[in-house]
């Protein structure tokens, strides 16, 4: 599933593409995705972009009058998005095409059609799948005291407490793992046992590892693809996600694996404890 940094890659790699041009109409040949794709879409024309934006895992389209409102779209599990020339022949599971202004179309492509592509005229952040999420984790909004005060009397394990989208949003299993890793916290740990310098320790990991993850073009992981149809480069780089059986690049013990709710997860028992 593409993660935050796979998301943000994809922004980054649309927008110049979109802003201060028009999405001329919208081409929908598969309507069955998570949520029934909105039938406002096909009815869109000449709407001009006025910003391409990220909240979460949620790519958000603004655009501007006299059609105003927000096209919002989530990858799934094996979403992408890529800009081509219009004249490039379809490939099974194309499902909606932003035919742009440039001669460009912004295709989106889902085998497993567990995206969403939605539009909504209300102010973005009200929307139901976005008003009750936490904050960013790459804002100042989100930090060590946030985690330690959101953990408190809490015995779920601290992996699943940074994995839930209510406390801090956009850090998945990968990056969980990495960022406990880099904090030397195990991720089995019960959440409300662990010291405010420690979650200060977590909180700058999670920055540090999305940013990276970031700057590198996200994670090759099965099926992502960023906008230019070329793989990420984060898993390259990867410490302990994946690697169960394999010695720790930092100290030599075998990586262990577990499952905490219900997803793999990966630690050094000689690094975290």
């Amino acid at each position: 599933m593409p993660e935050l940094p796979e998301v943000e890659t994809t922004r980054r790699g649309i927008e110049p593409h979109l802003i201060n041009n028009t999405i001329n109409r919208i081409v929908v040949r598969e309507t069955r995705l998570r949520w029934p794709v909105s039938t406002e879409l096909t009815e869109l024309t000449d709407v001009p972009v006025r910003s391409v934006e990220r909240r979460a895992k949620y790519l958000i389209i603004n655009t501007a009058p006299p059609q105003e409102g927000s096209i919002l779209v989530h990858l799934g599990m094996s979403g992408s998005l890529r800009v081509v020339d219009e004249e490039t022949p379809l490939k099974k599971h194309d499902h909606i095409d932003f035919a742009l202004s440039t001669g460009k179309v912004l295709r989106y492509h889902d085998p497993r059609r567990f995206g969403a592509v939605l539009w909504s005229e209300l102010p973005v952040e009200t929307h139901v799948l976005l008003k009750s999420l936490g904050p960013e984790p790459l804002s100042d909004q989100f930090n060590g005291e946030h985690l330690f005060q959101l953990s408190r009397k809490r015995k779920a394990a601290v992996k699943n407490l940074i994995m839930d989208g209510h406390v801090v949003v956009g850090v998945g299993n990968i990056y969980a793992s990495e960022a406990l890793f880099m904090a030397g916290i195990r991720p089995g740990r019960a959440s409300g046992r662990i010291s405010r310098t420690s979650y200060q320790a977590l909180a700058e990991a999670i920055k540090v590892v999305l940013s990276r993850s970031i700057e590198q073009g996200g994670t090759t992981l099965r099926d992502f693809v960023n906008s230019d149809g070329q793989p990420g480069y984060f898993q390259q780089t990867l410490n302990v996600y994946g690697r169960g059986g394999e010695p720790c690049r930092q100290c030599g013990i075998v990586i262990k694996t577990r499952i905490i709710g219900q997803r793999s997860t990966f630690y050094c028992p000689g690094c975290q404890s």
